[in-house]
């Protein structure tokens, strides 16, 4: 199970939306690795040292990956609590 359905399993099973809210995670380094774990499940190829670190490129397959509705809403959410909390990892 990737790591969003078992996100959005934990939020169905206790009664939250599709995906856990954004403003629940201690650091904007969780915000940017919840947001990107996203991308990483849809096999989004990392540029960036930290994302390449982060994640494994071996299994990635595109730039562009094509997101489901609830994950685009779950990344809007996570960037819009990064926004609030003025975050700046990996910039």
């Amino acid at each position: 199970m990737t790591r969003a359905l078992m996100i959005a399993a934990a939020g169905l099973v206790s009664g939250l939306t599709a995906f856990a809210p954004a403003a629940f995670a201690e650091s904007c380094y969780d915000l940017w690795y919840q947001r990107n774990a996203v991308y990483d499940d849809n096999g989004f190829c990392f540029s960036s040292e930290l994302g390449k670190q982060t994640f494994d490129n071996s299994d990635c397959w595109t730039k562009d990956p094509n997101l489901m509705p609830s994950e685009i809403e779950y990344v809007a959410q996570i960037k819009a609590e990064e926004r609030r909390r003025g975050c700046k990892v990996n910039n």
